[in-house]
């Protein structure tokens, strides 16, 4: 696969009240941020906190635009991205992602 590729990660969060959760929504929110133009291939960068409230939704989602899979393979053990997941610790209870080739509309 080669050309751009969009990765998609969305997590709940621990937190036993509404302040610890939007405590740790900040917190994944302002890690990931930090990575702006920290990574080679990384191409955009946003994260986006769940304002629904609903019981299915995630917390938190995140999403990247890479120049190709080799980009995002790179970014997999980045020491960035590690220091993010690290200090991140068991703050995740569910992570689901989605990872896709952007197609160009030449528009």
């Amino acid at each position: 696969m080669s050309g751009p590729i969009r990765h998609i990660v969305m997590w709940r969060l621990r937190g036993e009240t509404p302040e610890e959760r939007s405590a740790a929504r900040m917190k994944v929110k302002t890690l990931f941020e930090g990575l702006k133009g920290r990574i080679d291939g990384l191409t955009h960068i946003e994260v986006g906190l769940d304002v629904s409230d609903v019981d299915y939704a995630c917390d938190v989602v995140l999403f990247t635009e890479f120049t190709d899979q080799a980009a995002l393979a790179a970014y997999a053990t980045h020491p960035e991205h590690l220091r993010v997941r690290e200090a991140l610790g068991d703050l995740r209870t569910g992570r689901f992602q989605v990872d896709y080739p952007i197609k160009e509309t030449g528009a």
